[in-house]
């Protein structure tokens, strides 16, 4: 997800091996929390939610991050989904799906299903749903997930038949749960443009497990368990969840440490999260995580790019290379993020099959660690005049309160021996989203959470032609691996070539990865149902009290 997002908070991953990468904080609420409706039987009462996301748009169309994802996965249902503790997906509103043919994938729909609103949701539906996200192809939206479809056909209500271009896709199914998968009304929502979030909400254009009782975007949202929910996850276990939205992490903080609300989640500093382990109404708990964090290079208007009036595809290779070398992704790990992220060395995620480190020997000292001899080697050789003025763009709301320190740290680490003078600037994320796919920023920080568990979540997004980056990267012969490992059914050729797309997306640097973010979740006394089960997922609906 993009930016995801979202981000993915319903984000699948493989069961043991990468976890959630949100933060999530459970408290003990006291006065001030959840209000308790059942007169004694904690089951059952509603909960205060507390987050520092931001939200883009909830129409699956126009949005690919984790703060709108994060409402999606709550109101609107899936094809396929997975259920909590297991990363596997299986039938959510659907009675089977399965490959029927090579290119042809076929999902029975449950009989009688109905949005909120008394519309009914038919195979016509889903068609809907998926052509609108690939027609209005929003510059922030998931549509790159789709790349593989051809068209649908419906040939009754309770039929849907995906007709795909590439045979034995192996990430389809797991693509039929992932942000481009939402079942949207078609009749509340648009065929060719986004729906605006309001028109959403008074539609009830629901069918999750929650609806949406009332909605201030990025203040305040009421959910209400939906009685009309169909899907395999179930009946939510509360009587509904508030969410709050904070515009920085040491009000959430304080909110969740002091009782005022009963979770919080994304996104909490490295030292709050060390503060709460010391208070008692809070219970610490660490895991491995998928998240990863990285640098994103315009090949237009970065230095020497091509539409830059000094345009050098060999200098401006050469600076994505040297800045490459001088990063000391250490550092950042220990000192920024106190061991909450950990070192990342290539485009995949450590944990997932095929992930290699093919940045590692490539750049800096060749076993982790920077080199300014050789970020000078590169620079000279390719005739580089230093300094190389860069001008670096990140978001200080999206992606915690840490990324000033994060990119204070990358500026100083760039600009040591004087081989580049940095420009730091920051943008609020619902603007940073509009400008990042308008060629507003030569480089720019990003930070992505899975959409599905497969390493080609981390690859096909980024590196196929027009990608959701839309950083003007074009490689056919990555582009052809990228198809190619989609549909190998041997699980030890596909692994050989994911690895392979790596190596080769290293040589260009498209984008530089140089964190994985872990796991930290925060449990109260009063709070259950927010274990961590292994899976990408953060659902309000199992959460009570």
């Amino acid at each position: 997800m993009s930016q995801q997002t979202s981000k993915r908070v319903r984000l699948l991953a493989a069961l043991g091996a990468v976890s959630a990468s949100a933060i999530v904080l459970a408290g003990c609420a006291g006065g001030g929390g959840g209000n308790n409706t059942d007169n004694g039987n904690n089951a059952g009462a509603s909960l205060l939610v507390g987050t520092t996301d931001k939200i883009t748009s909830i129409d699956p169309a126009g949005s690919y991050d984790n703060g709108s994802f994060a409402v999606m996965n709550q109101i609107y249902p899936f094809l396929l989904n997975s259920k909590y503790g297991t990363a596997d997906v299986t039938p959510d509103i659907a009675t089977s799906a399965e490959f029927t043919a090579p290119t042809e994938y076929t999902v029975k729909l449950k009989p009688g299903l109905k949005f909120a609103n008394g519309d009914d949701l038919t195979s016509s539906d889903v068609k809907f749903s998926f052509d609108r996200v690939v027609k209005i192809n929003d510059p922030n939206g998931p549509a790159t997930l789709l790349g593989n479809l051809t068209s649908i056909d419906t040939p009754d209500d309770t039929t849907v038949v995906f007709h795909l271009k590439s045979p034995n896709d192996q990430t389809w199914p797991q693509i039929l749960s992932s942000p481009a998968a939402p079942i949207v009304d078609e009749q509340v929502f648009s065929a060719d443009k986004v729906t605006p979030d309001a028109d959403i909400v008074k539609g009830k254009a629901f069918a999750g497990q929650y609806t949406i009782d009332s909605y201030k975007v990025n203040e305040l949202i009421d959910y209400k368990p939906n009685k009309d929910y169909q899907g395999e996850l179930g009946a939510a276990a509360n009587s509904g969840v508030t969410v709050k939205y904070y515009a920085d992490a040491s009000n959430l903080k304080l909110a969740i440490g002091n009782g005022d609300i009963d979770v919080a989640f994304r996104s909490l500093s490295p030292t709050d999260i060390a503060d709460l382990k010391t208070n008692s109404k809070v219970q610490v708990v660490d895991g491995p995580g998928g998240e990863i964090r990285y640098i994103v290079f315009n090949f237009n208007t970065m230095p020497f790019g091509a539409k830059t009036a000094d345009a050098d595809p060999a200098k401006s290779l050469a600076v994505r290379q040297a800045m490459a070398d001088l990063i000391d992704r250490d550092q950042l790990s220990n000192d920024v993020y106190k061991g909450t992220y950990k070192p990342l060395y290539s485009y995949v995620a450590q944990g997932m099959t095929g992930a290699n480190e093919a940045l590692k020997s490539l750049y800096g000292d060749g076993n982790g660690g920077p080199s300014l001899d050789k970020a000078k080697q590169t620079l000279e050789a390719a005739g580089v005049k230093t300094p190389v003025t860069l001008n670096l763009q990140y978001n200080g709301d999206h992606y915690g309160p840490s990324s000033g320190d994060e990119y204070a740290a990358i500026k100083t680490q760039l600009e040591n021996g004087g081989l580049f003078t940095v420009n730091l600037a920051q943008t609020e994320w619902v603007q940073y989203a509009k400008d990042r796919t308008a060629d507003v920023y030569p480089m720019y920080q990003l930070g992505w959470f899975p959409d599905y568990s497969d390493a080609d979540n981390y690859l096909s997004p980024f590196f196929t032609k027009d990608n959701f980056l839309l950083n003007h990267y074009d490689n056919k012969d990555v582009q052809a691996l990228i198809a190619k490992e989609q549909v190998e059914t041997d699980a030890s050729a596909r692994a050989t070539e994911i690895g392979q797309v790596q190596d080769m997306v290293a040589k260009d640097l498209s984008t530089l990865p140089y964190l994985q973010g872990t796991q930290v979740a925060v449990v109260g006394k009063d709070v259950q149902g927010t274990t961590l089960d292994g899976s990408f997922k953060f659902r309000y609906a199992p959460l009570h009290k």
